[in-house]
């Protein structure tokens, strides 16, 4: 795989670009990948309830995976009430927990009340869905690895299409840095409750767009020169920090820093070819 260490977010995404077919290939054809989608495709018909699939560890551990919830495989007392919740019910767990992969995995894997009954296992699409969710996941996870910048827009991409309030975004941490960056706004605002933050977010930007690929686009390359203007290991490589940092040159060879005042709409509409 060619890594973007040590380059910028805005080159780094370009290479993670170019380069997505062929990583994509490499985990699903690479041995230990493979064998667990091999494996997924194999068993999951089988699994009829909540019981099924937290007795199949592999099948267990795939679908975790899925969900981005690597980190919560150990949970499995928690995971069970949530695949086992009524999200009908207001006091359903699924329903309690902040975090939004919860709500998806539940959704996704489509268990009915009690975790009893699952018609979906058997049906081929179904199944396909979930090995690229496995396979997209591997693919950002070995992206973060090298930049977490470019991990975040890769996540922006995949989360946009199902934000429908500003809500959506702030309950997802990665969703919040980015739009925050992308928008201009002090990282400080996180102090703030949630509905002014909504309500800053609201005044910045309008969510209704968020769903224009051209406007994704605009964001993306908003977000990638902001955090590159922002990384000063980077002042001696990236024209964006020269720009904005205002390097005066003196007569006689010496330099010193202006401050100036960043327009994030201005940024935004710079042509494309300067960062190419």
């Amino acid at each position: 795989m060619t890594g973007v260490m040590g380059v910028s977010a805005h080159l780094g995404l370009r290479i993670a670009d170019a380069t997505r077919e062929a990583s994509v290939t490499a985990i699903r054809n690479s041995a230990e990948h493979s064998r667990a989608i091999n494996a997924f495709r194999e068993r999951i018909a089988d699994v009829k309830n909540v019981s099924d699939l937290m007795g199949d560890r592999d099948l267990y551990v795939f679908v975790m995976k899925a969900f981005d919830l690597e980190n919560q495989i150990f949970g499995k007392a928690m995971i069970r009430k949530v695949l086992e919740s009524d999200p009908t019910k207001p006091d359903a767990l699924v329903r309690r927990l902040t975090d939004p992969r919860f709500m998806e995995l539940h959704k996704g894997l489509g268990f009915g009340p009690d975790g009893k009954g699952n018609d979906s296992v058997s049906d081929k699409t179904w199944q396909d869905d979930i090995v690229a969710r496995y396979v997209e996941r591997q693919f950002i996870d070995r992206q973060a690895a090298q930049s977490e910048s470019v991990a975040n827009v890769l996540e922006f991409r995949q989360k946009a299409p199902r934000v429908n309030t500003w809500f959506d975004v702030l309950k997802d941490p990665v969703m919040a840095q980015f739009m925050r960056t992308a928008l201009g706004l002090p990282d400080e605002s996180v102090r703030l409750d949630i509905d002014r933050q909504a309500a800053l977010f609201g005044t910045k930007f309008d969510l209704e767009k968020l769903q224009d690929p051209a406007e994704q686009k605009r964001l993306e390359r908003l977000y990638t020169i902001i955090t590159d203007a922002r990384d000063t290991s980077r002042v001696g490589q990236n024209a964006a920090v020269q720009i904005m940092s205002g390097v005066v040159n003196s007569a006689a060879g010496g330099g010193r820093f202006v401050p100036v005042t960043l327009d994030i709409t201005a940024i935004g509409n710079l042509p494309r070819q300067p960062y190419r």
